[in-house]
């Protein structure tokens, strides 16, 4: 008996986030899909202005990379297009290789969404899914304030009429603020009127297209009013039909070039498309495949990189857009790319009218909304440093360009793990005022029963910390305000013992021995007790002076503790 489509698709781990699908749910899906396009299609257009590619290859990237995820990926929600982010990225390395827009940047662009799509398969291939982890929401809020900052600066020029030649965001502002007494006042009115309207109606009617009206709109009044006679900027002749497929061209030197941009995108892509991915399927109550999700987005890009298109995202505010359209499959970015068909088939042509200004105004509020103020706020609120981090990243984007600022931000995530496993929380336990035993921050000079320290370390012991935990049992056996007799480690939050923490142990308690101060171990678990027999620790210890539990450690040193005080600490 032959399969159905369906089951085939499904053998094969295809359409993923389209099946199952019924009648009821493909027309809901059907017009969600119209509806996404009439918002989302003016965005594209924004993004290709920020990556510095010609405005058709916008639609493009709503075209063969969104139909390839809706075939490869597993999430029914995600929408995978062009993004401020990622086309930022690039273009800041691109534009010091080619000319803005011309053949061979849009070349090294393609090449720029191969190199990724092959890093994204390696990624899949080897299930490096987890990788989405090591940028911590803190930072990913911070760098994407920076990249808001960044393209609301590069698009002041176009707003205001002024020409700008340089592609860093501290020397564009330096040249826009020496050249205001040349700002052509028809293109400010027009940019403003854009930027008002499109954020009044964000905040009082969302579900109305403003970008598209601005869009059709400008076009209107730009060919009626002849809008380049009158000194304000327009597209000028945009290419019509389907992509032409293609492999980029790029010299091996190029190639190597382009590799640390790929491996930025890479990185920018598997954390936002995660993130969105795990946000809108915990939503909806449903699994989260992010491996199979990578293939989706390797793949879109393989389509992007042979269609002249540049690289593509799973992006965060045009899945949020989808969801408030009505989405609930990939169905519907299936019709998003059929109406992008009919774009590029008859109505393409009618781009050329479009005015420079208009589409600037619409990316600056793309760039306002990537400033998340709320999300900033209660960063700063609820923890200070780590808001200190957003702020830090944000700026070394202004500063450094966003290329760079990736991989600041990534550093900057790992530095904040490692500070807090290298400098962790200790504490002692000790008799409370109701009798009961508490922790409390470990001090010189504390001791929680006379002769007896009860210690607990916050992290894993590994070749970073592994000196703080020796001078700090050192401070608090020497300072202790009687003769210590036992000290007891509560190895709760240890879970892991490197060679270089071992070899420190040792010699701690080889001096430990020589002042009569015997170590007692609790709560170790199976992978410590595997290290410690491993690297020698359990012999100098002796395996009588380890316990699963507190209270057996605290009864073996002769300590009356109360059952229920075990999870104090």
């Amino acid at each position: 008996m032959q399969e159905s489509p369906e089951k085939l698709a499904t053998r094969f781990g295809l359409l993923k986030g389209i099946l199952p699908l019924n009648r009821a749910a493909a027309l809901r899906d059907a017009l969600a899909g119209v509806t996404l396009a009439s918002m989302d299609i003016p965005q594209v257009l924004g993004y290709a202005r920020i990556a510095g590619m010609p405005a058709v290859t916008g639609l493009y990237t709503v075209f063969l990379p969104l139909v390839a995820f809706a075939f490869f990926g597993a999430s029914r929600h995600l929408v995978v297009a062009a993004d401020s982010a990622t086309a930022t990225i690039f273009a800041s390395k691109l534009s010091t290789m080619a000319p803005i827009a011309s053949g061979q940047y849009v070349a090294l662009a393609g090449m720029v969404a191969l190199l990724t799509a092959i890093l994204l398969l390696v990624a899949r291939i080897f299930k490096l899914g987890f990788l989405a982890d090591f940028l911590s929401r803190t930072v990913l809020v911070g760098f994407l304030a920076g990249v808001g900052v960044q393209v609301g600066i590069a698009m002041l020029g176009d707003m205001l009429g002024i020409a700008v030649s340089s592609p860093r965001s501290t020397v564009q502002l330096e040249q826009i603020l020496s050249r205001l007494g040349q700002v052509n006042l028809p293109t400010l009115a027009i940019s403003a009127g854009v930027v008002v309207s499109i954020l009044a109606a964000k905040r009082f009617i969302p579900r109305l297209p403003v970008p598209l009206l601005a869009v059709v709109g400008g076009i209107a009044a730009s060919d009626l009013y002849d809008f380049a006679g009158h000194g304000i900027a327009i597209l000028g002749p945009v290419a019509g039909g389907l992509p032409p497929l293609r492999l980029p061209a790029a010299s091996w030197r190029q190639i190597l070039d382009l590799l640390p941009v790929a491996a930025s995108c890479f990185v920018m892509i598997v954390a936002q498309s995660a993130a969105a991915g795990r946000v809108f399927a915990q939503r909806y109550h449903e699994n989260v495949d992010l491996n199979a999700d990578i293939l989706g987005l390797a793949a879109a890009n393989t389509a992007a990189a042979f269609s002249g298109a540049f690289v593509v995202n799973g992006s965060p505010t045009q899945t949020a857009m989808a969801d408030r359209a009505g989405t609930r499959s990939q169905f519907a970015q299936l019709v998003f790319a059929a109406v992008v068909v009919v774009v590029l088939l008859f109505f393409s042509r009618y781009l050329q009218y479009l005015p420079h200004c208009v589409l600037a105004g619409i990316v600056f509020t793309i760039a306002v909304g990537l400033i998340n103020v709320p999300s900033l706020a209660a960063i700063r609120k609820e923890s200070p440093g780590e808001f200190t981090l957003a702020i830090v990243t944000a700026l070394a984007v202004v500063v450094l360009g966003v290329e760079h600022g990736i991989l600041f931000a990534v550093a900057l995530s790992l530095l904040r793990h490692v500070r807090h496993s290298y400098r962790p929380h200790t504490m002692m336990l000790m008799p409370g005022a109701n009798g009961r035993w508490q922790p409390m921050p470990a001090k010189p000079g504390m001791q929680t029963a006379p002769g007896i320290i009860v210690y607990r370390f916050g992290a894993d012991l590994f070749y970073a910390n592994d000196h703080f935990f020796v001078e700090e049992v050192r401070l608090l056996i020497d300072q202790a305000p009687s003769k210590l007799r036992w000290f007891v480690v509560d190895a709760g939050a240890i879970t892991d013992l490197d060679y270089s923490a071992a070899r420190s142990l040792t010699d701690l308690f080889d001096s430990l021995k020589q002042q009569n101060v015997e170590v007692i171990f609790a709560r170790v678990n199976r992978y410590l007790r595997s290290d410690m027999d491993r690297h020698g620790i359990t012999q100098i210890v002796k395996a009588s002076c380890i316990f699963s539990t507190l209270h057996e450690a605290l009864a073996a040193v002769g300590v009356d503790s109360d059952p229920r005080a075990n999870g104090v600490m």
